[in-house]
């Protein structure tokens, strides 16, 4: 479920930058080349599709926010992995080793 959950989170974010990509700036960029806003509208594509990509944007927004709402409460519930060692009441691991098996490094 988190993998899946995942890969749904990757695939929304590159939508999302690639529909921001392609917006038109607000403060003018290369559709003042053309002319301004309606001369930009008419030479790449029809009026309304700033309006769509508007809303795409929004709603791609919406769904990744929903979707990292969601996953932190599937990892809040343990549907992540699940570690080998465990905490007790204060939180202090007590299956941990006091060196690592390579010897040069120590854990605090």
């Amino acid at each position: 479920m988190l993998g899946l959950l995942t890969v749904l989170i990757a695939i929304v974010s590159l939508l999302l930058m690639g529909v921001i990509l392609i917006q038109n700036p607000k403060g003018g960029g290369l559709d003042s080349t053309f002319g301004g806003t309606a001369g930009a509208n008419q030479v790449l594509g029809a009026a309304k599709s700033s309006d769509f990509i508007e809303k795409l944007t929004w709603g791609l927004a919406a769904a990744l926010l929903i979707l990292c709402l969601v996953t932190s409460l599937v990892v809040g519930t343990g549907g992540g992995s699940q570690s080998s060692s465990k905490a007790d009441e204060t939180g202090y691991i007590q299956d941990a080793p006091d060196y690592a098996e390579d010897a040069e490094t120590y854990y605090i």
